[in-house]
């Protein structure tokens, strides 16, 4: 909901298509906005660092908990999972902020952020995408690299129920597949709070359900947004030469930036980096 007043107001909830979205908005209100889409298993609270360090700089940073996370907005169709609604959700939420922002992704965050950012380049001012590439390099990367390799588990969430079950399970598999990811203990405690005990969990994992309902011209867009790409080589999920590609797609300012000794996990362990990311994507020409 909103307060009132005439100024800038704080948002703790929107809604769309008939769902509730909970939101974390911290900083000044008339600083430049930007918005942060947390990636699987994690949600808002995974920016709080990053956050931190924007607000810090003087720039208002909204970050939801995106659709299947917040418990009002869970429903419970694979298609209603796909790509264009996750994207449309994001686009609702620009609509109600009222101005353009610097849009910044993480993991899966990433990916919408990419699709809004090229459906909707007049809602987006600059682009952060931190460790997964635009999706046509990703897409590329699976047919003609090891990303197929890193991927696995894309093919596997399709089941019904059993990846639930073998991510839950005491001494699962699961958690070793985590720390072999670079999840601290803290990470896993926060995933276990945060997803599995706030029933997050089947609803997450039915955004890879949902890609079989997406439409593959996502594959094929432009971004002509000011883009900064963050990857560290310690990513157990996505690999370089995937990751090096995505700038064939972008018809803008565009740099790489390579966190050397960092896991996937770049919004809890590599914060300032990932602020320095987006400060720089968000300069004047993205300079």
């Amino acid at each position: 909901m909103l307060t009132s007043g005439s100024a800038p107001e704080r948002i703790t909830e929107y809604t769309h298509a008939g769902l509730v979205f909970d939101v974390l908005d911290q900083g000044p209100l008339d600083g430049p906005v930007v918005l942060l889409l947390h990636g699987f298993p994690e949600r808002a609270s995974s920016w709080s660092a990053v956050m931190e360090i924007l607000n810090e700089h003087g720039m208002r940073t909204i970050a939801p908990d995106q659709r299947g996370y917040s418990p009002r907005a869970r429903p419970r169709r694979r298609r209603d999972y796909r790509v264009g609604a996750l994207v449309g959700d994001v686009v609702a939420l620009i609509d109600l902020i009222g101005t353009p922002v610097h849009l910044v992704g993480h993991d899966w965050g990433a990916n919408i952020a990419w699709v809004t950012a090229g459906r909707r380049p007049d809602l987006v001012s600059s682009l952060t995408a931190l460790s997964v590439p635009h999706p046509g390099a990703f897409m590329t990367g699976l047919l003609s690299s090891k990303q197929v390799l890193h991927s696995w588990y894309f093919a596997f969430f399709q089941l019904p129920v059993l990846p639930e079950k073998w991510m839950t399970q005491p001494g699962r598999r699961a958690e070793r597949w985590y720390e072999r990811s670079g999840m601290t203990e803290a990470d896993l405690e926060r995933t276990q709070t945060e997803i599995v005990d706030y029933g997050a969990l089947p609803f997450a994992v039915d955004w890879y359900r949902g890609l079989p309902f997406s439409s593959p011209g996502i594959g094929r867009l432009r971004i002509t947004v000011p883009t900064s790409m963050v990857w560290s080589d310690g990513d157990t999920f996505i690999g370089r030469s995937t990751v090096e590609s995505a700038q064939r797609y972008v018809d803008a300012a565009y740099t790489l930036t390579v966190l050397p000794g960092v896991s996937h996990w770049i919004p809890t362990q590599a914060p300032n980096a990932a602020a320095a990311a987006v400060m720089r994507s968000s300069a004047p020409h993205g300079t």
